[in-house]
């Protein structure tokens, strides 16, 4: 097994935080990093090394985490003036789990080439509740003779850890689940309000479905329906989970690569309209499932 070296992380939000925490108890000194200095106290009242900024992080350890919440925050810590690039030592292994535009990763990755370095695209699924539990899954992208010294690191941090090819693919993977799951969420949440309407108990409609065609994800892990199931954000106000304006921002990756790549999403489409309105009508900062609240006062349209 690799010796314990410091392991630099960069972005300790809502998911970063408990994925750097799984690299600590596997016994690996953190060097951290976070735009605001709050994020960092904890660790560093836990004794890791924090630092101020990317750059300092690149300079201390040669594997490297990023957790960012979009495109542009990438760009910045990897290339601007105290970004990882202007310290990283050659041979060093950065792992980006954000979840990015795939052709933004693509262009990363020849920056951090031209670096001597290797970069390699690995978003996750599974929200703030696997993050904590460690049981997240990698989806990577990168060059092949790379992916076993990148899923050392990553199953301290998830369950599933699969190889999906090219820089950028990684992110594709990403891309598709969540436009899939932003869909049967939407779905779930018509059915289920369709059917309270016509006099179903909500707990009985769940069943039925979940032992039927119509079962899925959305259905029968976290169904949005307040009071059907415990322990899922619609049972707490919407609260927690994976908020609408991240869900907002992914499929309007969706959109852009289905633009770039000519290929016809109608409803991936509606369903990035329908988060978009969401978020301007207050519910940003809500789990995603809250598209049934969202439909049920929307019911005179």
């Amino acid at each position: 097994m690799a010796s314990k070296t410091p392991v630099g992380f960069i972005g300790l939000g809502n998911m970063g935080n408990p994925m750097a925490k799984n690299l600590v108890k596997h016994g690996y000194p953190v060097v951290a990093y976070d735009v605001f200095p709050e994020a960092c106290k904890e660790f560093q009242d836990s004794g890791a090394q924090v630092m101020d900024s990317p750059a300092d992080v690149a300079e201390r350890a040669d594997r490297i985490i990023t957790m960012l919440p979009s495109s542009p925050n990438a760009v910045e810590v990897y290339t601007a003036a105290n970004g990882i690039l202007k310290k990283v030592k050659k041979g060093s292994l950065l792992i980006d789990s954000s979840t990015i535009d795939p052709a933004v990763s693509k262009e990363l990755a020849k920056a951090v080439e031209k670096m001597g370095a290797v970069f390699m695209d690995a978003p996750v699924s599974g929200g703030v509740g696997a993050a904590r539990a460690g049981n997240l899954t990698f989806m990577v992208g990168g060059v092949e003779q790379e992916f076993d010294a990148a899923k050392e690191l990553l199953k301290c941090m998830g369950s599933n850890v699969i190889y999906c090819g090219e820089v950028g693919t990684g992110q594709a993977a990403k891309i598709c689940n969540n436009m899939l799951l932003a869909i049967s969420m939407i779905g779930t949440a018509e059915a289920m309000n369709l059917g309270i309407r016509l006099g179903l108990d909500p707990k009985l409609l769940a069943k039925i479905l979940n032992m039927s065609s119509g079962r899925c994800w959305s259905s029968d892990t976290y169904n949005p329906v307040p009071g059907v199931m415990e322990g899922v954000p619609s049972a707490n106000n919407y609260q927690g989970g994976f908020g609408t304006t991240l869900m907002a921002k992914d499929l309007g990756l969706a959109q852009i690569t289905a633009t770039n790549t000519k290929t016809p999403v109608p409803l991936g489409s509606l369903a990035h309209q329908i988060y978009r309105m969401m978020c301007a009508k207050g519910y940003a900062l809500k789990d995603f499932s809250a598209v049934f609240q969202f439909l049920r006062e929307e019911e005179n349209l």
